[in-house]
């Protein structure tokens, strides 16, 4: 189980490492003014250090007011029942396609967590991936990632 503190301090660390990167990364690019107006990083400059002080904030009230328990450990389960899926799926896109990725993807979900059966999951699966491709690729002709399998069948 996961307790509330942890949770809302570990969210506080990561959104303000984003907000540091954010901040720090903007430096490269210039803050304050040029002879032609405001330089490109001080928008960026300026969320930054927004997200770095909230996080902050979330670190110190999280730490002081958090108790209790966030989550159990059947609640993790499900959440990962659901997450590691959807990370499998964006690891492979680079190498299957989105297209077949999302087939994939939808016919997982719809058999194993649904319990659809096979065939139903199976119809459901390709006829959404194939209207993905018909929608992208020939209605709004914006390529979608074929991955090394698109490669490999030259498409």
């Amino acid at each position: 189980m996961i307790s509330r503190r942890a949770l809302e301090v570990a969210t506080a660390l990561l959104t303000g490492a984003f907000g540091a990167t954010v901040t720090v990364s903007s430096l490269d690019n210039g803050i304050g003014w040029s002879s032609a107006g405001v330089e490109s990083g001080t928008f960026p400059f300026i969320i930054g250090l927004i997200i770095t002080a909230g996080s902050l904030y979330n670190l110190a009230h999280g730490w002081v007011r958090s108790s209790g328990v966030a989550a159990t450990r059947a609640q993790l389960g499900r959440t990962a029942a659901l997450l590691a899926p959807a990370v499998l799926y964006v690891a492979l896109i680079p190498l299957i396609g989105i297209y077949v990725g999302s087939g994939a993807y939808l016919f997982g979900s719809l058999h194993f967590q649904s319990r659809l059966s096979v065939v139903r999951s199976l119809l459901i699966a390709v006829v959404a991936s194939v209207a993905l491709y018909f929608v992208f690729e020939w209605a709004f002709q914006v390529s979608l990632p074929h991955g090394l399998l698109g490669a490999w069948l030259d498409l």
